[in-house]
């Protein structure tokens, strides 16, 4: 039974990264219990899902290209809860100001079964090993040929 649980969170935790670098804000929020706790870095934490929503939905906004691996999951099960630990490696371009950040770090996840049955997180965060940025004004050769946040008419053009 424990490895059926622990494929349910490993979607779970897929479905969080997923619609946070879609922005769809509705499904990322039902990925979290309404009181998580979320921190992510020394500075930047929350205390419920209203909190993680409405930062993510400021933040990442049309200009913010976001990707977001995780992977190498350790997971534990006890009974409704679950903890687990997660490598991430992400990827943010910041298009307005032509900035490109690469990072990586330990989420510390846990996990509970709520009342429908369906696993949430109820507390995540991570701590990075690092966080590296660019300036992409320092990188002749890179164009944006695709950003499913603009509009085609407005998207760069491939030279």
């Amino acid at each position: 039974m424990d490895l059926v649980t622990i494929e349910e969170i490993r979607q779970l935790k897929y479905r969080y990264l997923r619609n946070l670098d879609l922005k769809r804000w509705d499904d990322f929020a039902d990925t979290l219990t309404p009181d998580v706790t979320a921190s992510y870095g020394e500075n930047l934490s929350f205390g419920s899902r209203d909190e993680v929503v409405a930062f993510m939905r400021e933040m990442l906004g049309p200009a913010i290209i976001t990707v977001h691996h995780c992977h190498h999951p350790e997971i534990e099960v006890d009974g409704d809860r679950a903890a687990g630990i997660w490598h991430l490696d992400d990827t943010v371009i910041i298009t307005e100001h032509r900035m490109l950040l690469r990072g990586a770090a330990f989420y510390e996840d846990s996990y509970v079964r709520c009342d429908d049955g369906r696993w949430r997180i109820s507390k995540t965060g991570y701590r990075r090993t690092y966080e590296a940025t660019l300036s992409l004004d320092d990188v002749p050769s890179f164009q944006l040929t695709a950003n499913r946040w603009v509009e085609p008419a407005t998207q760069p053009a491939a030279e």
